[in-house]
């Protein structure tokens, strides 16, 4: 088996990748299965479809393989690096990596621990037959699962930045990419996992906490947005970009998708509980913006790798990388908040009708996307010998 490369925390993108996969095959399931009543498709919704015998039947039939598939991939993972994470804390690495700008790769922690919460929520959902009937209950513990993932990334963030500006350590030579907004892809996967129970929840203090700690995490991140995109492209106009880190050009796209999903979720929230209806309009406007910069984040970086030749290198190549796993989330991310796109943007507004023949071919440019990045999933972890 070939070697892997020396332990960095950037190996948790590989169970990141993994819990992504899952999600995104389970939206599929949460927009095409009927689920009147319920805010998402559960076992009582997607079994029923199963077992009909239509064309849908197999899409659902398809959908939960990928899913147990890619759930036990996530745990495999997540385990591993748990293990190997405790191990190099030990070595004289981590205390360089914790002195230098590598530190950001800490925030891969928390953020994977975050997609986890994800993974096993979707995974009780659609195992446990009548699970809605107590959800309620379940929801002041994933409520507390995310407050100890959003403590967790303060703490890392305290950390690094006191650092940063008590000794002003920070090497802008080697901050040509945009490696550093790892640390707001985290906050922002705590603020949708907050977002979660406050759409969801008929309890008006779960919306009330769960709604506070999403805005929380997600102003913090557009703040620091700003910080450190034009930090991150003042000093690739100088230096160049970093060859191997090229795929955090992409990082944009599921940051992008998470705040917009948290939008969806908190104003759903706002409107069940408070009676604050927002036009439906507004959902397409907003879908439509974040798809147009994720297309235009996605072939930016696309040039950049390809004029690099990153996948010739890096992917296809004898060159190992672990940033390569960067290249997953970002496609999973696309597709997830194209579906998003599509039914809350265009069928909820009356522009396509679900099914039809519109709709279908809608299909073509997300199904291509979600392959190549299941093929890059296995791709890379196949060239790391995870």
């Amino acid at each position: 088996m070939e070697k892997r490369p020396a332990y960095n925390p950037l190996y948790w993108l590989a169970a990141l990748g993994a819990g992504g996969l899952t999600v995104s095959f389970f939206v599929y399931l949460n927009f095409m299965v009927s689920h009147k009543g319920k805010p998402m498709a559960t076992f009582d919704h997607v079994y029923p479809a199963l077992i009909k015998g239509d064309w849908l039947s197999y899409v659902v039939g398809a959908s939960l393989v990928m899913i147990v598939i890619f759930a036990i991939l996530h745990i495999k993972l997540l385990i591993w690096n748990i293990r190997e994470f405790f191990i190099y804390k030990k070595t004289d690495a981590y205390k360089v990596m914790r002195e230098s700008n590598n530190e950001v790769q800490l925030f891969a922690i928390p953020l994977t621990l975050a997609m986890t919460i994800n993974v096993v929520f979707i995974v009780f959902a659609l195992a446990v037959p009548h699970l809605w009937d107590y959800v309620e209950y379940l929801f002041p513990g994933a409520v507390l699962a995310y407050a100890i993932a959003g403590f967790y990334t303060l703490k890392i963030f305290g950390e690094y930045m006191s650092r940063l500006l008590a000794h002003g350590e920070f090497e802008f030579a080697n901050n040509n990419s945009l490696a550093q907004m790892l640390s707001i892809f985290a906050m922002v996967m705590v603020g949708v996992g907050f977002a979660s129970p406050a759409a969801m929840s008929h309890t008006v203090w779960i919306y009330s906490v769960s709604s506070f700690f999403s805005i929380f995490f997600i102003t913090i991140a557009m703040m620091l947005i700003v910080v450190k995109m034009v930090l991150g492209f003042k000093d690739m106009f100088e230096h160049g970009i970093a060859p191997e880190a090229t795929p955090t050009l992409w990082i944009m796209i599921p940051i992008l998708t998470l705040i917009g999903i948290s939008m969806v979720r908190l104003f759903m929230g706002s409107e069940h509980h408070f009676g604050a209806e927002m036009p439906k309009i507004y959902l397409f406007f907003l879908a439509s913006m974040i798809v147009a910069l994720q297309i235009v984040f996605g072939m930016l970086g696309y040039y950049v790798m390809k004029r690099v030749r990153y996948f010739r290198t890096f992917v296809f190549g004898e060159k190992q990388s672990v940033p390569s796993l960067a290249l997953i989330c970002p496609g999973v991310a696309f597709a997830v908040f194209y579906l998003f796109f599509i039914h809350y943007g265009l069928v909820f507004n009356g522009i396509v009708d679900k099914f039809s023949v519109v709709y279908f071919l809608l299909f073509v440019p997300l199904l291509f996307i979600h392959y190549r990045t299941v093929y890059y999933f296995f791709k890379v972890k196949s060239h790391l010998a995870l």
